[in-house]
């Protein structure tokens, strides 16, 4: 790799955090580029030919453009970790990684993500977010009785990285984490790894 990987982000989109630490993890180099969301500059032509679909985060990796936060972290694996600790050969392993793709695409982000960006925004928040981010909360409570990591019980995945960012701001959008300590001893492991940077902080709700 000659020149840094270029991520074009919103310094507060989980969805942009997540490949700043995905990059950070495997230690390459990273320009960061910001983009304005509130200024629709995701919007303007130049970045509409990055992502058609005017969304942040893209990277640029040589003449290789490729949106889409989940795509992006499976890419990084595959390109850059030689010992497959991030996205494990074993069919199984990578198939519990998909599945937590999935959720961080879908329950994750239909949640405690929609919450937050309606919070910290003002926008209009859905009623069921908050429910549907407990009811996930609780279901990943469930599933660490016993494991250290989402996918592997012995090191790390991007399934850990996707979950991680809308999970530990979750407060944010008026979401405790208090009532689930194994999810919370989860993202300080997460925290603890070498590498880690975290997203900034934003103030919380009244009734967080």
């Amino acid at each position: 790799m000659n020149k840094p990987i270029r991520l074009y982000r919103f310094a507060l989109s989980g969805h942009a955090h997540r490949v700043q630490l995905m990059l950070s993890l495997l230690e390459l180099p990273t320009e960061l580029i910001d983009v304005d969301l509130i200024a629709a500059e995701q919007k303007r032509p130049e970045f509409l030919a990055r992502n058609p679909l005017g969304q942040v985060p893209v990277i640029e990796d040589g003449d290789f453009t490729l949106a889409d936060s989940n795509a992006i972290l499976v890419y990084l694996a595959l390109a850059y970790d030689e010992r497959r600790r991030w996205l494990p050969q074993q069919a199984t392993t990578q198939a519990e990684v998909q599945r937590w793709l999935g959720v961080a695409a879908g329950p994750l982000a239909a949640g405690a993500a929609h919450a937050r960006f309606a919070t910290l925004f003002n926008r209009p928040v859905n009623p069921q977010a908050q429910p549907t981010a407990r009811q996930l909360f609780g279901v990943v409570e469930n599933h660490l009785e016993g494991r250290t990591w989402l996918a592997t019980n012995d090191h790390p995945t991007i399934a850990d990285v996707a979950m991680y960012s809308y999970t530990a701001h979750a407060p944010e959008g008026g979401i405790a984490l208090e009532p689930y300590p194994r999810l919370r001893a989860w993202l300080q492991r997460i925290e603890a790894l070498p590498g880690f940077v975290g997203m900034p902080r934003s103030p919380l709700p009244a009734a967080a």
